[in-house]
């Protein structure tokens, strides 16, 4: 059997579809755990940029990201200049949104400003969560998954009042979800 035919009978949750990228991201990213501070900000940076537009759209652009954004380290993100956002206002792999790129390294400054009160960004992450650890929902139909929770909207919420922008609660969800606080995979899926 080819890796394609053995694909395609894998249950999955609907909204992967077809694409190998979107694929690849649910099999092996979505929906699982994550404790390190430097995959929580890439997600972070990822998801604001997000905003308003298809996920898809990002995934195909992360490693213009990665290499745009200093590898998503938030210490040398945080020291961006003027001159870095002229750079990046020109550079086609990502997307060209002055507010989004100022919100990034405004973003990456808040970030690290809650590593240095919380110890982690994971730690502030979790203290949100009941009993400090993930959500697993059992969602039997796409309709039955939210976009936001009560959850989300408390993170963002705060992160509102820490300064941070483009981090709304439907954003924080996402977040949330790409990053495994939550995990949203359909019952029928091969990743619950």
């Amino acid at each position: 059997m080819t890796r394609k035919a053995a694909t395609a009978t894998i249950s999955r949750c609907h909204w992967c579809g077809t694409d190998p990228l979107y694929i690849k991201y649910h099999d092996e990213e979505w929906g699982q755990e994550v404790h390190d501070d430097r995959i929580l900000f890439e997600f972070l940076l990822l998801e604001s940029a997000q905003a308003g537009l298809s996920w898809i759209t990002i995934l195909r652009k992360r490693a213009n990201y990665k290499k745009a954004f200093a590898g998503f380290d938030p210490a040398k993100v945080a020291r961006f200049t003027e001159k870095d956002v002229a750079r990046l206002m020109q550079d086609e792999g990502i997307i060209r949104n002055r507010l989004k790129i100022l919100a990034a390294i405004s973003n990456a400054q808040h970030f690290l400003e809650v590593q240095k009160e919380f110890g982690s960004f994971d730690t502030y992450l979790y203290s949100f969560m009941p009993a400090g650890k993930p959500i697993r929902n059992a969602p039997k139909t796409p309709k039955e998954i939210p976009a936001s929770s009560g959850i989300s909207d408390a993170i963002s919420k705060d992160m509102k009042k820490r300064g941070f922008k483009f981090f709304g609660t439907t954003i924080c969800y996402a977040h949330m979800q790409a990053t495994g606080m939550i995990n949203d995979h359909l019952t029928t899926c091969h990743r619950h």
